[in-house]
């Protein structure tokens, strides 16, 4: 159906790339899940599904989903539908063998704290060990109140939410009632591949002080999308400050939590749909990366160099031929990891 490169050698359960230069930066793909946004219409299942197993096989390192029930741009009359996260990341757990499979980022105010570490134990077993859990605390009213969910007091929300979620994971137990979240004598039974669970990684804002420091109190790995960097690598460095803080704070040596940026890239078929995301979200416009292969990776690279371990990639438009068409930058940046 597409060219394929070999897929890594795999044993057991768990898919392991045998290389000895593995990629220096990660990279992955965000999967195209809203109507009309990453390419026209509504993406069925089976052109997702071959997006994922065509990006596992030309070298990304992991497929990303977002977590929304609705969207809507500034400007749009009516909000745009969007597949459900956690039942795409599931099934992309059971058609891939090798990639990491993470949420950019789990709205946790629309989702019990217990349950979702059950169902990221459960989903964490089914990939062979290959989740992230991505959390935030959501932003966009509009779904919040269209499905029926609070949208106040999110902050202190997520702050329960998330011990309950690494109390779970981490130690497979906790009894705990707090305002808004409860579980009590609660386990998590049976357990995962992984002892302590899957990494999770938290979402943050710059200027919110409270996340940032549940972030460095909770989180294996942080995350800032294009729109807060402003898809620069300056944006990015600008953004540091504040996790710092909020790690000596909390005591904890930043260079233990590992950093992710969203990155855009676009071709000239692309409508600047980023020019009208919701109001507060970014300071407009963003330039998406654009150029032949050796200057994306070059601009990738200095995220690297940065300190970014992991940076994911939303490809516009994403379909088969714009993930092959990327399939030349992961060569160049595996001839410098090399």
């Amino acid at each position: 159906m597409y060219p394929k490169r070999p897929i890594p050698e795999t044993w057991g359960h768990t898919a392991v790339t045998k290389t000895k230069h593995p990629r220096q930066l990660k990279v992955g793909l965000m999967l195209p899940q809203t109507e009309g946004l990453r390419g026209p219409g509504v993406r069925s299942w089976l052109e997702v599904s071959d997006m994922a197993r065509l990006a596992e096989n030309v070298g990304f390192d992991s497929l990303w989903v977002v977590d929304h029930l609705l969207y809507q741009l500034d400007g749009e009359d009516q909000p745009r539908g969007v597949w459900e996260a956690w039942s795409f990341l599931s099934a992309l757990a059971a058609i891939t063998e090798r990639v990491e499979l993470g949420t950019l980022v789990l709205a946790m105010g629309w989702r019990n704290p217990a349950l979702l570490a059950k169902m990221a134990d459960t989903v964490d077993e089914i990939s062979g060990g290959r989740l992230i859990l991505g959390l935030g605390s959501g932003y966009h009213r509009l779904e919040y109140e269209a499905f029926g969910f609070p949208f106040d007091y999110k902050v202190s929300r997520f702050e329960e939410a998330i011990h309950i979620v690494c109390g779970l994971l981490r130690d497979g137990q906790i009894d705990y009632t707090g305002t808004y979240h409860s579980a009590r004598d609660c386990e998590l039974k049976p357990r995962g591949p992984r002892a302590n669970g899957p990494p999770i990684l938290i979402g943050t804002n710059t200027g919110s002080p409270r996340m940032q420091g549940l972030t460095a109190r909770y989180a294996d790995m942080w995350n800032l999308y294009y729109d807060i960097t402003h898809n620069t690598v300056a944006g990015y460095i600008q953004a540091l400050p504040e996790l710092e803080q909020a790690c000596a704070l909390q005591g904890r040596d930043m260079s233990t939590l590992e950093s992710t940026v969203a990155v855009l890239l676009a071709d000239s078929s692309a409508d600047n749909w980023w020019d009208r995301l919701p109001s507060g979200l970014a300071a407009k416009p963003l330039v998406p990366l654009t150029g032949p292969p050796e200057s994306i990776a070059k601009e990738l690279i200095r995220y690297d160099q940065a300190g970014v371990s992991h940076v994911q990639i939303s490809l516009e438009p994403t379909t088969c031929a714009s993930i092959e068409a990327f399939a030349p930058v992961l060569d160049v940046l595996d001839a410098h990891s090399n």
